[in-house]
């Protein structure tokens, strides 16, 4: 069987739960070898353990300079490669004060951002500069959410996680673009609402999970899962996409596409 991944050496930021810890089976299980990072060292070790001897926990806050640069070098020291970066590490600044524009304070504001948006600054940076270090090609990819170009009112209104997710793509354009004469790939990733920690009081409310029915219509209907985005994430980690960059594909069910009903 081939493996698409044979012999990747990846790093994945935010990689010891929900879309990250399924996107690290997925990529051992097609060859690869991982550093997943996450802040939680009980979620590091659990996530080592599943993914034994081609995995390693890296406890570390993704809005740190030196987690990136840390998770990289050890990449690099254990599994003798860096070949490529998925950034999944971002969540909701709901509890700090986003919400509505004429709710939202500053703290939620800049929170939402630093962990949305300045932790992939850092990450990317990071490994740009290792790719080009080493004067090779990489591939990185980016997480955002359709709530970035798709927003949904009623239930969804988080306006600085929408600004956040929504300069994911033009940081990533832009990135793309500059570093694409260095073969270094730079993409996203954007999904609608999926089980994760994150998206709990979202995915176990009986009336949004009603209005995903008809929001999300592909499949009967449902919330998605991380599984659900393996395959997107496979082909963008792995020399499928090697010619292919400054691109988003949403994998959301259908709602970009669908108008819900509330």
């Amino acid at each position: 069987m081939h493996q698409w991944l044979q012999n990747k050496k990846i790093v994945i930021i935010g990689g010891t739960t929900g879309l990250g810890l399924a996107a690290a089976l997925e990529f051992v299980n097609e060859g690869a070898q991982v550093v997943v990072v996450g802040r939680d060292k009980e979620n590091c070790e659990k996530a080592q353990a599943a993914l034994n001897e081609k995995g390693i926990g890296y406890q570390g806050d993704a809005t740190q300079p030196e987690t990136a640069e840390g998770a990289i070098r050890l990449c690099t020291e254990t599994f003798g490669g860096f070949d490529g970066l998925y950034h999944v590490a971002g969540g909701s600044g709901r509890k700090f004060g986003d919400g509505p524009l004429h709710e939202l304070s500053l703290e939620g504001w800049q929170y939402t951002f630093d962990l949305n948006l300045t932790s992939m600054m850092l990450s990317n940076q990071a490994a740009v500069r290792e790719f080009l270090a080493r004067k090779q090609s990489g591939t990185i990819l980016n997480m955002s959410s359709v709530l970035g170009y798709a927003p949904s009112p009623t239930y969804f209104a988080t306006h600085a996680y929408a600004a956040a997710k929504s300069a994911v793509f033009g940081f990533v354009k832009s990135i793309a673009s500059y570093y694409a004469k260095d073969n270094i790939r730079i993409n996203v990733v954007a999904p609608a609402l999926v089980q994760t920690p994150m998206s709990k009081r979202a995915s176990e409310d009986e009336v949004i999970v009603n209005f995903i029915k008809t929001k999300q219509p592909l499949n009967g209907g449902r919330v998605g899962t991380p599984e659900d985005l393996n395959g997107a994430s496979v082909y963008f980690m792995s020399d499928l996409s090697g010619y292919t960059t400054g691109q988003i594909l949403s994998v959301d069910g259908g709602w970009s596409v669908s108008e819900g009903q509330i």
